[in-house]
């Protein structure tokens, strides 16, 4: 009990020292909210006023109704172009499409011959082009079949239909996935941070020579570091889940927010633990932060919160399956998107706990280590 008594006034002190930290605590209240929304909505990659331009060389009740059914906000109004003017408005990128209808379009439709439809497009813009091309085959194709049907040529409606049912984003909202990986990228980044500093704040202020003299151990000075800010991170992150990704950005969350509130807690053991271990190798914020920031992003970069693991060398998978930020990325999107329990993200929850019981060890060693060379001088 003595134990958990010194572990809860550092506690204590530990939050007293966050909230006293102007800087600290403003930089706490912007990444989660600021950052988050500007993650969410300031980068798009679905497609979004798309720009097309339209050369109808048929002027059909057909033609002005496929160019009529590109909806908004996908694509903006869709203008008319000539032939001349395709190849230097393309080049400057003032159209992402250009649709062609061929003449007689709509009479080829009608007598049962196959027209084809021109649709040139700028790959420059990879991800607008790709996708905005799927939206308009399918407009496309919808429009000519009611068409028909409307006609009466039931006989022409062609007899396979797609049926793409599309789970857990089902209009591709790139705000869901952005705004949530910047929430985790944003934990990782103010765990290694606000524990980092927490260590190193002891030192240059002169401190640590005021907590030798206490009764307390310097296994409890870990504990209370991790627990303090690890806390406090989790409950904002959880919050900006909550207010920011879910209701500014909209995004529908089929997973339980306390199973996630769990599994960030662990993860910010591990992460926090890590964090004081490459303290100790430190004396001052300028050094901790070298050390740091290179390990911030390689690990951002194997995650799979910015690319799919899919598209990275398998040597790459290999060696980054088991990392912290990858189990947490993986366990995140189980949850929040697939609605999965505590049951289906147990590896990735004991995967992380045994992480950071390996670093709470090496802290712990290396703490004792630090407070035992700062006793000698």
């Amino acid at each position: 009990m003595q134990s958990l008594k010194n572990i809860w006034t550092l506690i204590l002190k530990e939050w007293r020292s966050l909230f006293s930290d102007g800087v600290m605590g403003g930089l706490l209240v912007i990444v989660f909210t600021v950052l988050v929304y500007q993650a969410a909505n300031g980068i798009r990659t679905d497609v979004k006023n798309a720009t097309v331009g339209v050369l109808d060389l048929d002027q059909s009740t057909l033609s002005h109704r496929i160019t009529d059914a590109l909806p908004s906000p996908w694509f903006a109004r869709a203008q008319a172009v000539s032939r001349e003017e395709i190849d230097t408005k393309m080049n400057k990128g003032e159209y992402v499409f250009v649709l062609e209808f061929p003449p007689n379009f709509q009479r080829d439709v009608l007598a049962g011959r196959a027209p084809e439809v021109q649709l040139l497009i700028d790959t420059t813009t990879m991800i607008q082009a790709g996708m905005g091309q799927n939206y308009i085959t399918q407009i496309f194709n919808r429009e000519i079949t009611q068409f028909l049907g409307q006609q009466g040529l039931h006989d022409q409606i062609t007899p396979i239909k797609n049926n793409v049912n599309i789970v857990f984003n089902p209009n591709s909202e790139s705000s869901w996935f952005l705004g949530v990986m910047q929430v985790n990228n944003m934990i990782t980044l103010l765990g290694l941070v606000l524990v980092g500093v927490a260590v190193i704040r002891e030192r240059e202020h002169g401190t640590m020579e005021h907590i030798l003299v206490m009764p307390v151990t310097t296994t409890q000075m870990v504990w209370a570091k991790i627990i303090a800010n690890g806390l406090m991170v989790c409950l904002v992150a959880t919050l900006s889940i909550k207010i920011m990704v879910i209701g500014v950005a909209g995004a529908e969350m089929f997973g339980v927010l306390m199973l996630y509130f769990l599994g960030t807690l662990i993860f910010m053991f591990s992460i926090s633990a890590l964090a004081v271990m490459l303290a100790t190798f430190t004396s001052t914020m300028s050094q901790y932060s070298l050390l740091m920031m290179p390990l911030y992003v390689v690990t951002l970069m194997f995650s799979g919160a910015n690319s799919p693991r899919n598209n990275m060398p398998q040597v790459a998978q290999n060696i980054s399956e088991y990392w912290t930020t990858t189990q947490f990325t993986t366990f995140t999107q189980n949850v929040l998107f697939r609605g999965a329990n505590l049951a289906m993200t147990y590896p990735q929850l004991m995967t992380m706990a045994i992480s950071g019981a390996i670093f709470m060890t090496l802290a712990v060693f290396r703490f004792k280590t630090m407070v035992a060379k700062q006793a000698s001088l």
